[in-house]
């Protein structure tokens, strides 16, 4: 497509003409504040429940703000096309929206933030694809603006019969539920947004690894100045200081450790199993303030949700107490699940309250689970060799490296408890975020109802 005609395409989508552009937004430090335009996205920018905002390029735009020295206010347009229009039109200061790095845009690109390749995503019930030739007849829907749309054309003119569809307004989460509803016959996406989705939906596949591979980058006016050079000057800080790592491994790290086989029996037992302790989980979110999904997932990797497990070891019940834990919480029998799931709650509670407060969520109850296995006697000695070797003890991301080491004799050798199965913790806290981060998305919150003033809510086993 011609130059011109590609922007004129650009301002018919957005909805933008000329004699009706907005009020441009002036420097930032006149502003009083960094305008971002975005999107929401399972990935870049998203919006929970009860109104909180997180995400990998969330979080990496707040730490900039910090360094500007203004907040950063987050504009949501519909879809990627119009953050840049935004930009463009001077409404914002930049565009962070998984928005791929594209020259033909008169903007200026910041560093990239990522690599990211794309695939086609099916249902294992559906035909295999074995090569281009099998597309032909197949619809392939994918998000408007998306990088894989000029390796799929390109296709398209070699495969008769291949159609390209682009519905309005559907980001990549949203084309993939639609698959899993049976409504679309393949999306185009990146790995990434997959691996997110086959968490709930262990019948999506890989059908094909498509020629496409971009950068997502943030996306700023031609003439940003100033604003262009803080930009670079973060991300390269955050790239040498490893925070660029830390962010991602928040937010990718741990999403492609369950395979189909887990995610399909996860998703059985919340059917079969969650419903007759839901209101257990409830109740411990009320008396400890951990959300009950986070509690869920905890129990659900330490017992499958079986109030009667017991391990070779002797920790027993929904929660996977020892006798001495218990004793000291007040949980009389183990194995009810109710005092049980309200015991180990308390303790968790207790191990995330015990660190110091320098360690932020959601890297603090990370560590808490770790805890939570290992015990606080090992955590605190791990964390004494993280700071030991140079790295930082209040990140999950520098912790989940050196608690493998407490299984060594060198590092063990330092820890007054002797050696850990570090390793095991960490495996088990990965597998809790992953159970957690389905949890969420299929389950809703929790609003436990306004205690009485002066009302105690008792011991564990009340």
């Amino acid at each position: 497509m011609p130059v011109l005609l590609f922007f004129i395409a650009l301002f018919g989508l957005s909805g933008c003409t000329p004699d009706a552009a907005p009020r441009r937004v002036g420097d930032y430090r006149m502003a009083g504040e960094l305008r971002v335009a975005t999107r929401l996205d399972a990935i870049s920018y998203r919006q929970e429940a009860q109104g909180e905002t997180s995400g990998f390029e969330h979080d990496l735009l707040q730490k900039l703000g910090q360094r500007l020295g203004v907040p950063v206010r987050f504009v949501v347009y519909p879809d990627a096309p119009r953050a840049l229009d935004a930009v463009l039109n001077g409404e914002v200061h930049l565009a962070a929206a998984g928005i791929t790095r594209n020259e033909r845009f008169p903007l200026r690109w910041s560093a990239p933030l990522r690599e990211v390749d794309y695939v086609l995503v099916g249902r294992s019930d559906d035909r295999e694809i074995d090569g281009e030739d099998d597309l032909a007849g197949r619809t392939i829907s994918m998000r408007r603006g998306s990088a894989p749309v000029e390796a799929l054309d390109r296709i398209r003119k070699r495969v008769p019969g291949l159609n390209l569809h682009f519905p309005a307004r559907l980001g990549d989460q949203a084309l993939l539920e639609q698959l899993g509803q049976g409504k679309l016959d393949l999306i185009a996406t990146d790995r990434v947004h997959f691996a997110l989705a086959a968490q709930t939906n262990p019948i999506f596949v890989i059908a094909y690894n498509l020629p496409a591979r971009s950068e997502i980058a943030w996306a700023l006016p031609i003439d940003a100045g100033s604003l262009a050079a803080e930009v670079d000057a973060f991300l390269a800080g955050a790239r040498e200081s490893a925070l660029l790592a830390r962010i991602a491994d928040r937010y990718f790290g741990h999403i492609r450790r369950l395979d189909d086989q887990d995610v399909a029996v996860f998703l059985g037992h919340m059917r079969t199993r969650l419903p007759a302790y839901r209101q257990h989980f409830h109740d411990a979110q009320a008396r400890t303030g951990v959300d009950w999904r986070f509690l869920a997932a905890l129990a659900y990797q330490e017992s499958r949700w079986d109030p009667l497990a017991t391990s070779r070891t002797g920790v027993r019940g929904m929660m996977m107490l020892t006798s001495e834990t218990a004793d000291r919480l007040g949980v009389g029998d183990r194995l009810d699940a109710r005092e049980s799931i309200l015991g180990g709650a308390r303790y968790f509670s207790m191990l995330r309250d015990q660190l110091p407060g320098g360690i932020a969520e959601p890297d603090r109850s990370w560590i808490a689970v770790a805890a939570y296995n290992l015990g606080m006697g090992h955590m605190n000695g791990a964390r004494a060799i993280a700071r030991g070797m140079g790295r930082h003890d209040t990140t999950w991301w520098d912790m989940k490296a050196v608690l493998p080491l407490l299984s060594r004799p060198e590092y063990a050798a330092r820890l007054k408890s002797g050696p850990a199965r570090g390793g095991e913790a960490v495996i088990m806290t990965e597998n809790i975020r992953n159970f957690h981060g389905i949890l969420a998305r299929l389950e809703p919150p929790y609003t436990p109802p306004l205690q009485p003033p002066g009302l105690k809510l008792g011991r564990a086993g009340d």
